[in-house]
């Protein structure tokens, strides 16, 4: 891919990032109520660990030509470190050090909302991906 290509891709991934936080902020604030002061804690714990998420998947849709973990998977260590990042993530507001960043446990009925959010997401941006192999090579 050229250099320009490579802008003008990135220059679309952004804001695709962007409307999936706008959705997370919408589901945090209608589903979960969560749009008070005395609730801002649970609002900002969501778009965390949606964030964190939804950013260290992108690492795997942007890794290569193929539909990743269908026709690609990554190295051990990446799926591994990958894994565990998410996984801490989804685990800091359930500790004791939660109450340290502000950050509150989710309710459980939050994560269908945060799959649905990230497999939205990922097959957005594979689509625009495809878009864009198929413009620039």
């Amino acid at each position: 891919m050229r250099a320009g290509g490579i802008r003008r891709f990135m220059v679309i991934i952004g804001p695709i990032s962007s409307i999936f936080d706008y959705a997370t902020f919408a589901v945090m604030f209608y589903v979960f109520k969560a749009n008070s002061p005395a609730h801002q804690s649970l609002f900002q714990t969501g778009w965390f660990v949606e964030g964190l998420l939804s950013q260290t998947v992108i690492v795997h849709m942007i890794r290569t030509r193929k539909i990743p973990f269908i026709q690609s998977w990554a190295t051990a260590p990446v799926i591994a470190l990958t894994t565990l990042v998410m996984l801490v993530g989804i685990a800091i507001p359930f500790t004791s050090f939660a109450p340290v960043l502000k950050l509150t446990p989710l309710p459980i009925a939050y994560f269908p909302w945060l799959i649905s959010i990230l497999i939205t997401y990922c097959l957005l941006t594979q689509y625009v991906k495809v878009l864009f192999i198929k413009e620039f090579n």
